[in-house]
């Protein structure tokens, strides 16, 4: 067993560990990556980075099938399911070199490509390695989760891990899901000619504010899903199907489950370093540190939002406090999520109802429907529309589904995150014709009354047309 110290050593190579690993390396302190599995993480490997491959292989299809509406003949795509997979990974591959080894290494970090377990408060054993560390970062993510569903364990099933490596199209792919990793698979597959039913115990996009959430979902129906709500699934026969609690049954020829994600903690012998957990992972204070003050939990292994955007964010607030000694708190009210699926669905900060229930009578609605944007409409993508919490000219809270709406988001995580007022926004200029105009039309709509509809503003006007040379 060789010894080896460090400033600080990192377990897990996804966004967050990387993240935190360049920033501290470059900056001096001697830092130590810990990876058993692959560098780059899920988003890299299995999640953000391939789901977005293939959602753009389904949108290219889609778009083939509608272009008659831009004078342009529509046809069926001729739908080669193994080459959109090769997409996949050409795009996977050519990301990879960003979190390699070799650019790690570059940058002052030793890279040992074991897992590690606590030996003790300040001991990690690693392969053939036992590390002591001033400060340690878990950031050793999530996996998907496998309910214990009756007979779910004696048919083959795919999850966001095994579903890149699949070659052949689904003839009928049963999704148990529909959250958004369940709906952007559902409509990608769709659109790449696969028939698709998706099963959800509660309703699909439950999280996301339902009248943005029913914009997707007759979109996705409109395109062939069968989205099947309130149906727990109670087991799974051979043949690949899926029985409910209400007594339905569906078959189909291949089963994705994604039902959401558990903590990876199992290899770090947690108890070993006095670190406690919760039911969603190990437990954090403000500052991300654990109940063992020399250890910081970041991402999803955090327990509290799973987005790698999050991820990045925390390593932010480590390599301020553990690397450069200054106070760092997280937040999560700036921290937006989008889902993929077209048209996408974005939220930052406090949904409608959230903010009426905590603000009031205090809080204010400010919208623009999509259909006004003339850019969207010279691109026929009118479907959708934003809306702006607002307490005392302060956004709360955004909710935007339609085009680009993911895009759209990062405006209002500047604003909320700075505190800005809806003045601000109103205030900057976007060129013309652009979808970002949104941004400032819904700003404009939370004015206009105070503006164009206030008496006494319009007494004061032509009080001052009057006196005006």
């Amino acid at each position: 067993m060789q010894n080896l110290k460090c400033d600080i050593l990192i377990i897990g190579a996804g966004s967050g560990g990387l993240s935190v690993a360049a920033g501290a390396a470059q900056m001096g302190a001697d830092v130590i990556l810990l990876e058993g599995h692959k560098m780059g993480g899920d988003c890299l490997n299995y999640g953000c980075v391939p789901s977005k491959a293939l959602i753009a292989s389904g949108g290219r299809a889609q778009g083939m099938r509608g272009a008659s509406a831009y004078g342009v003949a529509s046809v069926e795509p001729d739908i080669d399911y193994a080459a959109a997979k090769d997409h996949v990974h050409g795009v996977i591959d050519q990301i990879a070199p960003m979190d390699s080894v070799e650019r790690f290494e570059g940058f002052g970090v030793r890279v040992i490509r074991e897992y590690g377990r606590f030996v003790s408060e300040t001991e990690v054993e690693a392969g053939d390695y036992r590390i002591t560390a001033r400060r340690i970062v878990l950031a050793t993510g999530s996996s998907p989760l496998v309910p214990p569903i009756p007979g779910l364990s004696d048919v083959p099933y795919l999850t966001n891990e095994s579903l890149w490596e699949l070659r052949e199209r689904p003839e009928h792919l049963l999704v148990i899901g529909g959250g958004p990793i369940g709906m952007e698979m559902a409509q990608a597959h769709a659109r790449l000619g696969s028939k698709v039913t998706v099963i959800e115990g509660a309703k699909a996009l439950g999280r996301d504010d339902p009248e943005a959430a029913a914009i997707v979902l007759d979109r996705l129906r409109s395109e062939g899903v069968e989205i099947v709500e309130d149906a727990k699934v109670t087991k799974v026969a051979a043949g690949i199907t899926v029985e409910v609690e209400d007594g339905r049954s569906f078959t189909g020829s291949h089963l994705l489950v994604a039902v959401g994600r558990k903590t990876n903690t199992e290899r770090l012998n947690l108890e070993a370093a006095g670190i406690e957990t919760t039911k969603a992972g190990i437990q954090v204070d403000d500052h991300l540190k654990t109940s063992n003050r020399r250890v910081y939990a970041i991402g999803d292994v955090a327990g509290g939002m799973q987005f790698t955007h999050l991820a990045g964010y925390h390593a932010g607030i480590i390599v301020r406090s553990a690397v450069l000694g200054l106070p760092a708190k997280a937040k999560t009210d700036h921290i937006p999520r989008a889902t993929y699926t077209q048209p996408e669905l974005a939220q930052v900060g406090l949904k409608e109802a959230e903010a009426r229930e905590k603000h009031g009578e205090s809080m204010e609605v400010a919208r623009f429907d999509f259909h006004h944007n003339d850019r969207l409409i010279a691109e026929r993508q009118t479907t959708g529309f934003i809306k702006a919490m607002v307490v005392k000219g302060k956004p709360v809270g955004v909710t935007i589904v339609g085009a680009q709406a993911g895009e759209l988001v990062n405006l209002w995580s500047l604003v909320i995150a700075n505190g800005l007022k809806m003045s601000a926004v109103s205030a900057m200029v976007s060129p013309y014709p652009t979808v970002g105009e949104i941004n400032k039309r819904v700003a404009g709509a939370y004015f206009t009354p105070r503006l164009f509809e206030n008496e006494t503003v319009k007494k004061i006007v032509k009080l001052v047309q009057r006196w005006l040379p």
